[in-house]
């Protein structure tokens, strides 16, 4: 009997210590507000846009929140602005200012086909959670099939892994198409010329990083300076595009694989204070 009560104490003890334990990661469907899908962790916050926002934009770009290392804001920035729908451009200990507009954002992937970046005809139109603990939150997002290039039928899944005390998220997108052989995948980021963009390609071949103004439109004057990066392993071309005003890295699939790559933000308002700190953290993933 002794022995029971102790294994029960313990159980019990166990149950209290995992119930306690520190929310450090997230990521939920936001239907409150026009289908948005967030994700965050204790360092960092963003979105992806949902059906209610199509033509608001059309778009499978990140959207980056910058926000103070800490607690988790999303839900509290999601019910600030069923009150006010401006609430989360206002700095409450972080914001949105970061415009993604059609573009890939802060890291996101699309074909590219006779050098154009070919984008889904929609937002993503259904969602799993695949995983929730209080230190990691997994994902998947799926884009209808949309043609890509005259009989290039193209059908998008997007699994995304936030974890806890990181900069960088980890994506697995899977391209599953018919009408050609092989696919050039394009991930990248958003280059905002209006921002005062500091790139640079680092050592390794497989990642860029950049440094600019955190936004160059607000409700507010903006403040500090915004890092992006986006890592992928493998990489057959590393390029910026002033043209499509991107820096993309390429690779090769045929229908069914997948490529995998992490993308990254800091603010300088927070902890990573200079575009030198920001490009050393990124060449040491």
């Amino acid at each position: 009997m002794k022995r029971i009560l102790l294994l029960a104490a313990a159980v019990l003890a166990m149950a209290a210590c995992s119930s306690s334990e520190e929310q450090k990661a997230m990521a939920r469907f936001v239907p409150e507000r026009a289908d948005d899908f967030v994700f965050e962790n204790n360092l960092i916050a963003g979105r992806f846009y949902g059906k209610a926002l199509e033509g608001n934009p059309t778009s499978p770009g990140v959207d980056i929140w910058v926000k103070l290392p800490g607690k988790l804001v999303a839900d509290e920035w999601y019910a600030g602005a069923m009150q006010d729908p401006e609430y989360y451009h206002h700095n409450h200990g972080g914001k949105d200012c970061y415009k993604v507009a059609v573009s890939l954002g802060g890291g996101a992937s699309v074909p590219l086909i006779d050098g154009k970046l070919c984008w889904p005809a929609t937002n993503y139109r259904c969602y799993e959670i695949l995983e929730q603990t209080p230190s990691k939150a997994v994902f998947a997002l799926h884009y209808p099939q949309w043609e890509a290039a005259p009989g290039v039928l193209v059908t998008l899944d997007k699994k995304v892994t936030v974890e806890a005390d990181t900069y960088f998220t980890a994506v697995e997108d899977t391209y599953t198409f018919t009408g050609a052989d092989e696919l050039t995948v394009a991930a990248g980021i958003k280059l905002h010329s209006a921002q005062q963009t500091v790139e640079q390609v680092l050592s390794a071949p497989d990642r860029y990083a950049i440094w600019e103004k955190a936004s160059d439109q607000s409700l507010e004057e903006e403040d500090g300076m915004l890092g992006v990066a986006l890592v992928l392993p493998g990489a057959e071309k590393v390029f910026a595009s002033e043209d499509l005003d991107h820096a993309l890295l390429l690779k090769t699939v045929k229908s069914g694989e997948s490529v995998s790559y992490s993308f990254g933000s800091c603010w300088s308002k927070a902890d990573v204070k200079t575009a030198s700190d920001w490009f050393l953290l990124v060449s040491a993933l």
